[in-house]
């Protein structure tokens, strides 16, 4: 069975901007295929476009529809830079592995930007600087100090001290690490450009269909929907978000709330270079702008799921958010024309979960939880594609769910 969540409440800014129609036929028999993947958002439409791109017959279910989940409600900062800093990651998992981390969300970036040219997908795709601020979990001598360990890393990374910061970008009394080679985007045109490419390979698109239940050997599996149809296949991945099915280890990581305001277009005000903004705080704030101007501003994040509890908070979160952008940033207009609250996973890690599940070596799962959903999803693409093609990525057991 699969959990079911309100993932997200009021209107979030990509619905400002059309994305093209993918089309989704109805399940109304039995069918065989390779691989069964479940969920029709980001994650579930680039695994399926690096599958059937490898020649593999591949079924997409939704039991909403594509485009319609949390994809719709992401920010899309589309950055290597991974929530946990370097520095602390190395104290949670060793430095060999947090550098393997790092750098392996860095390639993936690169890798998503070049697919994206190369499929020739308009979403709006713009190449961002970041700026990493100085807050109440990292001082500015930490974050100096994190600086070094990048670059020891081999990460580009400069530090850049208050006069500077402000001289460049016009933000006053902090400091911060400015970072290059991240993604701005359209989340809901990669999406449909992705599944889109997919049907043009003979993929099939059902929705809505509701996976209910998943049974069989290694390599013959059954996903059982709920309007009766059966799915036969070799494999199976789960990237239904954070609507977990049964079969999915609950430890580890946990589902929260998070909340997002953009504002009308102000292409003139917005600050130089549209690099992307984030805090070293509790809570934290981060911010991006979108290709005409808005500004996207989101954080305040709670420990809790409850979704009437956080839609209630809305109205609140959205006017401290407003001003905390405000006190950055006095120039802006940072009265919201959007605001939205959603559902938001976290690891103890900030490292997402991806790979076969305990004992089915064939049944997939991805959770690309933190900050970086749309990196750890190119990541989950990138080494369910390599598994399936019956080969080792020297990074699987740093991502997985048993690591």
């Amino acid at each position: 069975m699969q959990r079911k969540l309100d993932l997200r409440t009021g209107r979030p800014v990509w619905s400002a901007y059309r994305a093209p129609g993918v089309p989704a036929g109805n399940l109304r028999q039995d069918i065989t295929t390779d691989v069964v993947v479940v969920g029709m958002g980001i994650s579930g439409a680039m695994i399926a476009e690096a599958l059937t791109a490898n020649g593999h017959d591949v079924v997409c279910i939704d039991r909403r529809g594509p485009l319609v989940g949390s994809t719709a409600a992401t920010t899309a900062l589309v950055q290597y830079e991974i929530d946990q800093p370097l520095s602390v990651l190395a104290g949670k998992i060793g430095r060999g592995k947090a550098e393997t981390a790092w750098r392996r969300s860095r390639l993936a970036v690169a890798n998503l930007q070049a697919r994206i040219e190369d499929l020739q997908i308009d979403c709006l795709m713009e190449p961002r600087q970041s700026l990493f601020l100085d807050g109440n979990a990292l001082s500015p001598t930490q974050l100096r100090e994190e600086g070094e360990t990048r670059r020891q890393a081999g990460l580009r990374t400069t530090y850049l001290k208050p006069l500077e910061l402000a001289e460049r970008f016009g933000i006053k009394g902090r400091s911060a690490l400015l970072s290059h080679g991240n993604l701005a985007l359209d989340p809901r045109k990669l999406t449909a450009g992705l599944l889109k490419k997919v049907v043009e390979r003979k993929g099939r698109l059902y929705a809505p269909v509701e996976a209910t239940g998943i049974t069989g050997t290694a390599d013959d599996l059954t996903v059982a929907t709920r309007d009766g149809p059966v799915i036969s296949a070799k494999s199976v991945v789960l990237a239904t978000g954070y609507e977990l099915m049964d079969a999915v280890p609950a430890t580890k990581h946990q589902v929260i709330s998070t909340f997002a305001i953009a504002t009308r277009q102000q292409k003139q005000n917005v600050w130089p270079g549209a690099a992307f903004i984030w805090e070293a705080s509790d809570p934290y704030l981060y911010m991006r702008s979108t290709h005409d101007g808005r500004i996207i501003c989101g954080g305040e994040d709670e420990e809790f799921s409850d979704e009437a509890l956080r839609d209630s908070m809305i109205e609140e979160k959205t006017a401290t958010i407003s001003q905390k952008l405000r006190r950055m940033f006095p120039h802006l207009d940072t009265s919201p024309e959007f605001a939205w609250a959603g559902a938001f996973g976290t690891t103890d890690t900030g490292l997402p979960m991806i790979g076969t599940l305990p004992r089915k070596p064939n049944l997939f799962a991805v959770m690309g939880y933190g900050g970086n959903g749309i990196t750890y999803s190119q990541i989950a693409s990138e080494l369910i594609a390599t598994a399936l093609a019956g080969k080792n990525d020297p990074d699987t057991d740093i991502f997985a769910f048993a690591r």
